[in-house]
């Protein structure tokens, strides 16, 4: 079984005063949007980790069947999100995905495919899409202690060059494609 862990608790600075994660995207806050993908697949449990706007976050997330995981040190960077996460991720878990919250065109499709290219507790498994790699990725258990020392905002981008990663070419460039700025939304 792999867990999802949605990364939801950054302050969103490149964005200007609002937080993007609750920006309309087709109706609805995009966050919604980035965690109905993942509910519509096998992996279990959602884990959304919150941190800047807590409250409205998970307002916003209402009705769904989602775990929060609270990261009170968000203003570090993303790493810290990355060891919220993983932190609650039960042990029965062979792995996690680990998705960003301002990615909404990335689709149920995509994280199947990644899932199906999951083989064991050490595999890591990255979408690339004409040879550009992206997210989100699968970390195998064996690296969630690497993954728990992380530090700063690179998330864990050192781990991915490690020998052994399992590149997965997918259709579709929504998994090279994050909401940063008002005029990427628009």
């Amino acid at each position: 079984m792999i867990a999802g862990i949605v990364l939801a608790a950054g302050t969103s600075s490149r964005f200007g005063a609002a937080n993007k994660l609750l920006a309309q995207w087709k109706g609805q806050p995009m966050l919604r949007t980035v965690v109905e993908a993942p509910l519509a697949t096998e992996l279990d449990p959602v884990i959304v980790v919150t941190g800047h706007e807590r409250e409205q976050v998970e307002a916003a997330l209402a009705g769904l069947d989602v775990q929060f995981a609270h990261n009170r040190d968000f203003a570090t960077g993303q790493a810290s999100s990355v060891k919220a996460g993983i932190a609650v991720v039960p042990g029965w878990c062979d792995g996690a995905m680990v998705l960003l919250g301002d990615m909404p065109r990335v689709c149920p499709g995509e994280i199947n495919s990644l899932m199906d290219a999951f083989t064991n507790h050490s595999s890591i498994v990255v979408p690339q899409h004409a040879g550009q790699r992206g997210n989100p990725v699968i970390f195998g258990k064996a690296h969630f202690a690497e993954l728990q020392s992380l530090t700063g905002d690179k998330g864990a981008r050192d781990l991915l060059a490690v020998p052994g990663v399992t590149l997965v070419e997918v259709d579709s460039d929504a998994v090279l494609r994050d909401i940063d700025t008002p005029e990427a939304l628009a």
